[in-house]
């Protein structure tokens, strides 16, 4: 099986509290939502921070795409109600789209 890495970034509000609340969500993420990153393709999924900057490492097999991935959370209540609640602590950078939170990053280079 080929798998592919994706790299994305996004900020928090920088509010060292707001922070605290986003990094203990993420110890115990709501099961459907765990059950709808595994059930599109993602492999592995990490994200780390430093100060408000948060970054994700994504691994994916051949099934998976941004597109579907997005019709999948869409139609999915309690993916939609993480999503509300992960926006008290998340925030637009100044580059996004309206309505983009996690911009994809490229590589420019590798060893």
């Amino acid at each position: 099986m080929k798998t592919k890495r994706y790299c994305l970034f996004c900020d928090l509000k920088d509010d060292p509290s707001l922070i605290a609340e986003y990094i203990e969500h993420h110890k115990k993420v709501w099961p459907e939502v765990l059950e709808s990153i595994k059930t599109s393709g993602i492999i592995n999924m990490e994200i780390y921070n430093k100060g408000n900057r948060l970054f994700m490492i994504m691994e994916v097999d051949d099934s998976f795409s941004f597109e579907a991935k997005s019709q999948l959370d869409a139609s999915n209540p309690k993916v939609q109600a993480w999503e509300t609640l992960m926006w008290k602590y998340q925030q637009k950078v100044p580059i996004a789209k309206k309505g983009e939170k996690w911009l994809l990053l490229n590589e420019i280079f590798r060893l």
